[in-house]
């Protein structure tokens, strides 16, 4: 697949590689270098070294070749079902799970999972998404459980694929955060993408800014440590949620990358991963029109967190003193 683009004006000279695999997400730095070295990434139709020196207005293009579909193989792990038709799937993801594979997780995702199920139950699932993420809307991060939907149909996947891009899913998330918001209620409107200097995380520091508004509600205080709020994305980006209560100066307990490694002790409280988890997900049946809700409680680790938070909070004798 060939593709052109223009560096734009204001951008600093840097290595080639270096600018690319900040811009391309999927790519990595040592891929990117055999590219240019093989001819196949050019600077103004000019072969070029990695190290070659990028400066506004030269034309970059890229002659990416296609990878060979995966041949994937169905594993039998376990699957939350809370529902399943001719059309799609609903189930309950746990933590820890890849959703699909990818570089140095090829195996053991739960797409892996889905397909054992499909080929033991006779099912199909979409392929809208091709042969590495067959059936899947949309994702959920490796480390956050909770409802995800899975099509099991192309027309089945259009249908659901629109309600996403169009925002009328209900979706609501919970969370433990560090601290506890000054305001009870509010809305976090953050424009997010890649980082530019770290391309494994997103921010607000971003050469492709998109549209993100998340709306949030503390739901318990655990004394001024910490807190649960019921989160209500109004737009899907990468990583939203980490992002957004990460900016607000209370990230998600157990999320390192956006919290540092302070988030993964509250005083005597061990935090597992990060806490997170898609509690609600409804939209209208893709052949039905119905809406269908579907709810999953906190797993039992995120459940033992928020009780040793509860131990945390001072009593009313203490209060007094």
């Amino acid at each position: 697949m060939i593709t052109e683009f223009v560096v734009t004006a204001g951008e600093q000279p840097k290595r080639l590689d270096v600018f690319l695999v900040n811009r391309e997400r999927d790519i990595s730095r040592s891929a990117l270098q055999r590219l240019i070295e093989l001819g196949r990434i050019r600077i103004n139709d000019q072969a070029v070294k990695p190290s070659q020196k990028i400066k506004p207005g030269d034309k970059i293009t890229m002659d990416v070749p296609k990878p060979e579909p995966l041949a994937l193989k169905g594993e039998a792990i376990p699957l939350d079902i809370l529902y399943e038709d001719d059309q799609l799937l609903v189930l309950n993801k746990p933590a820890g799970i890849v959703v699909h594979p990818a570089p140095g997780n090829w195996s053991g995702t739960l797409v892996n999972a889905l397909l054992h199920h499909f080929q033991t139950s006779g099912g199909t699932m979409s392929t809208i998404g091709g042969k590495e993420r067959p059936g899947l809307v949309h994702r959920l991060d490796k480390d956050t459980s909770g409802v995800m939907v899975i099509a099991k149909t192309d027309h089945a996947h259009r249908h659901l694929a629109g309600q996403f891009k169009h925002h009328t899913i209900t979706r609501v998330y919970e969370a433990l955060i560090w601290g506890v918001p000054k305001k009870g209620h509010g809305v976090i409107e953050l424009a997010i993408g890649r980082d530019t200097k770290e391309r494994k995380k997103f921010s607000a520091r971003t050469t492709n800014p998109k549209e993100s508004v998340t709306e949030y509600k503390v739901d318990q205080r655990y004394g001024k440590v910490a807190a649960h709020v019921l989160l209500h994305p109004r737009t899907g980006r990468t990583h939203q949620l980490r992002v957004h209560l990460s900016s607000l100066g209370h990230p998600i307990l157990g999320d390192p990358t956006y919290g540092g490694r302070k988030v993964c002790v509250v005083a005597t409280v061990d935090i597992p991963r990060v806490m997170l988890h898609a509690r609600t997900l409804g939209f209208h049946h893709p052949v039905t029109g119905l809406t269908q809700e579907f709810t999953s409680q906190v797993p039992l680790d995120m459940a033992t967190v928020a009780q040793g938070l509860e131990q945390l909070k001072p009593t009313a004798k203490a209060k007094q003193s």
